[in-house]
């Protein structure tokens, strides 16, 4: 049985990741640190051989914050693919602009409040394949 969630090899570039986050994705993990809307979240965690800005282990959802550089056709294809990998896993998988996340921040955290509420919990431990 092989474990998906936080593989070995990706542990340097998860961490290279926490450590040159972006704005956007310091502005919105001051938003889901430390449970501030009720549930807890991870940054910079792998699924697979994917990393995930921020994931909720409770809830199965991963949050992605997309810079321009998502808006190119290579991107796009490289996001469904990831996307359609972590839905496969049960994993429900929001997308928010890095633009979105700058002006709109308040939306941003309702809108991920509101799939929270609206997804029960399924237990959070690690999946296994």
């Amino acid at each position: 049985m092989k474990i998906v969630h936080n593989i070995t090899k990706l542990f340097e570039r998860r961490k290279e990741l926490r450590n040159h986050s972006t704005p956007e994705e310091i502005l919105l993990w001051l938003q889901l640190k430390n449970s501030k809307i009720g549930f807890k979240f991870r940054r910079q965690h792998s699924i697979g051989g994917y990393i995930a800005d921020f994931y909720c282990p409770s809830n199965r959802l991963v949050i992605e914050i997309d810079g321009s550089q998502h808006s190119k056709k290579e991107n796009k294809e490289y996001d469904r693919i990831r996307s359609a990998f972590l839905e496969g896993l049960d994993i429900k998988v929001l997308r928010f602009t890095n633009l979105e996340i700058s002006t709109e921040t308040q939306m941003v955290v309702d809108k991920i409040k509101e799939e929270l509420n609206s997804s029960p919990p399924c237990g959070g431990g690690a999946f296994r394949l």
